[in-house]
């Protein structure tokens, strides 16, 4: 269970953990007697990092906040176009952290300054930190998409990159979508979040289509030159299962959008469609900026590998998609970097060096239909020279789909889910 601020405080000071000031509650170091992590944001980072230092730091108090009340996952929502899954088997809250103890505040960060250690919340409330941990997940870029800036725009034409509400939104125009009518999905230049989640919503879209609008079609406009992953997987794929349903586009990026008649100009050519799901770029989330932590391409946060602490501010660690780094923005990777950031975390509670060669690992599954998926792995090492997690020998992907490798997908969602909120 998520609590609101009024209750966040009758629990607190109940357990007599708070002093009370007014909209200062948290504000005052010398007052308290634990050390105190902030965790800003409740996905798969946010949530695996809150569990951990818990876990391996009982003595601390860990404050988890929130925006949502409730865990939505990304991985497998794409189903949700496909019919073959639901918003609510994607969707959990967060008692189980709060039975660890783990303080959980549904709210939403408008200030963060690191000189004083204080993070503000919407509501007035600032609570102080010996150490924040920031897990935004990534916010979208309109400088070249200004038509597509606004609410009302974004509910005409869906990016449904953040699931939740927005997937729900794809999912009725895509069911209600006229018989032999044309779906366009474009997808933006890299880095951004779940590269092969493109190509996978691909595949549950022709899926769909082909059970239910069998006279339908999906264009995909890809700005990349080619599929960003799993390549071989995702075109045999499309060959075998859905050659009459996917046109795919590759090199060609988006001039103009026409948000009244859902039309497409690129530099070739100019795509009508009855439904219209644009993806666009990305960068860190907002509260990176608020942060100041944002210093790659105006876009991403450079870290300490050991450690995830921010290069530029002190006491400051970025966790997941927000980071700067040639590893893939996936589910699997923001849990394994929280653990990697609360182990370090409590190491330097306890005046002891970080791990120095820490090794995560990464999975991703892709689903080409209902019960069949594919897979990617690789296992990373820290470089010292490089200062940066490098690849090792091993992993690699599937030979083709199968209905065990999606009984593994299954699998791996529902222990991932586990491992990070339970």
């Amino acid at each position: 269970m998520v609590l609101k601020r009024r209750s966040f405080i009758k629990t607190a000071l109940a357990a007599g953990s708070i002093a009370m000031l007014p909209n200062t509650i948290f504000a005052v170091p010398n007052t308290r007697k634990q050390r105190r992590v902030v965790i800003i944001g409740g996905g798969f980072a946010g949530a695996t990092a809150a569990k951990y230092i818990k876990l391996w730091g009982p003595q601390y108090e860990v404050i988890l906040i929130e925006r949502n009340a409730q865990f939505v996952s990304c991985p497998q929502s794409n189903l949700v176009l496909g019919g073959t899954r639901s918003l609510q088997d994607l969707t959990q809250d967060y008692q189980g952290l709060s039975d660890k103890g783990i303080q959980t505040v549904q709210a939403e960060v408008v200030a963060i300054d690191t000189d004083k250690q204080q993070v503000r919340l919407h509501d007035g409330v600032e609570m102080s930190y010996d150490r924040v941990v920031i897990a935004p997940g990534v916010d979208f870029i309109y400088d070249d998409l200004p038509m597509l800036a606004s609410y009302q725009a974004q509910q005409r034409i869906p990016h449904a990159w953040k699931a939740g509400p927005q997937t729900a939104l794809l999912q009725q125009q895509l069911h209600s979508m006229k018989q032999g009518g044309t779906m366009v999905m474009t997808v933006p230049t890299g880095p951004l979040r779940c590269p092969p989640g493109p190509y996978e919503r691909a595949c549950q879209v022709a899926y769909y289509l082909k059970h239910n609008n069998p006279t339908a079609k999906l264009i995909v406009l890809d700005a990349n030159a080619d599929i960003m992953s799993k390549k071989g997987l995702f075109k045999a794929a499309w060959q075998k299962y859905y050659a009459d349903f996917i046109e795919y586009i590759p090199s060609n990026a988006i001039d103009d959008i026409d948000v009244a008649t859902l039309t497409v100009e690129t530099e070739f050519d100019s795509y009508s469609a009855d439904v219209l799901n644009v993806i666009p770029p990305q960068r860190a989330g907002k509260v990176a900026e608020l942060a100041g932590v944002i210093n790659v391409d105006q876009r991403w946060c450079k870290v300490d590998f050991l450690s995830y602490e921010s290069i530029v501010k002190k006491n400051v660690h970025i966790i997941g998609d927000a980071i700067a780094a040639k590893l893939p923005k996936s589910g699997h990777m923001a849990n394994a970097q929280a653990k990697v950031c609360a182990a370090a975390i409590v190491s330097l509670f306890n005046e002891q060096l970080p791990e120095q060669q820490p090794v995560i690992n990464n999975t991703c599954y892709s689903f080409v239909d209902n019960n069949q998926a594919v897979h990617v792995a690789a296992v990373y090492r820290y470089n010292k020279e490089q200062q940066s997690m490098i690849a090792m020998p091993g992993g690699g992907v599937s030979d083709a789909p199968s209905e065990l490798e999606g009984a593994y997908a299954n699998a791996w969602a529902k222990n991932i889910w586990a491992d990070a909120l339970s």
